[in-house]
């Protein structure tokens, strides 16, 4: 057995283990076992359980990177459409309808449950992801307000992406199996947050434009004839 497939064997095992069970409950035997190595395997690949659980993070973040990737956007792609690329994009990613990849349980565990672990997912992966989305509201709005009114603007567009991940099942019991299915599939929900964003966005991009006009005025008044 090749070292190389030893550590790929052991990452595969424990990302489905950790998803399902977290960090603590899990046990480095469970996962020698599922992933048909001896303990001592796990001290040499990764040094100690902390850093299996880090790299079972990174490589649930690449395969899901894999499995839904960025779109490559041409020059002629509008803001507007990059933004609705974007929420579909997240939405792929984070909400499944039917059978859900141990990648994105586990990706979702750490969100709402964030360990040391995480930090390196922040810099490499979420707020990476985070300037992309803030860069395409500074186009829409043709202007950069201050960071902290970008990020709210960010984390209210990703929230609503979010809410029918996390809010799923409650979602599914207030509302008829009918409409459930045939109006909140990813891409019905894609199409609503794009709209209701946007339409945000644009209140937003016409009061500064009002208040650019209104300061223009009163810089014209106050110069001397």
């Amino acid at each position: 057995m090749k070292q190389e497939s030893a550590k790929e064997r052991i990452l595969l095992a424990a990302g489905p283990i950790f998803a399902s069970k977290g960090f603590e409950k899990t046990t480095v035997r469970e996962i020698c076992s599922a992933a048909d190595v001896n303990v001592a395997s796990i001290n040499y690949h990764f040094g100690d359980k902390k850093e299996l659980y880090t790299q079972a993070l990174i490589l649930a973040r690449q395969l899901r990177e894999e499995q839904v990737p960025f779109p490559a956007w041409t020059d002629d792609v509008t803001p507007d459409e990059k933004l609705r690329g974007f929420i579909a994009l997240l939405l792929q990613r984070i909400v499944v309808m039917q059978t859900e990849p141990w990648e994105i349980r586990l990706l979702l565990r750490e969100v709402m449950h964030p360990t040391d672990a995480a930090r390196p997912l922040i810099e490499n992966y979420f707020r990476p992801f985070l300037d992309r989305l803030m860069s395409i509201v500074d186009e829409i709005l043709e202007h950069r307000l201050p960071d902290h009114q970008r990020h709210q603007i960010g984390f209210s567009i990703i929230g609503q992406c979010m809410h029918y991940r996390v809010s799923g099942e409650m979602i599914s019991m207030m509302i008829s199996e009918d409409e459930y299915q045939n109006c909140f599939e990813i891409q019905n929900l894609a199409d609503h947050i794009w709209r209701f964003s946007l339409g945000g966005l644009r209140g937003i991009r016409e009061s500064i434009v009002d208040s650019q006009l209104s300061a223009s005025d009163r810089l014209s008044n106050q110069v001397p004839s």
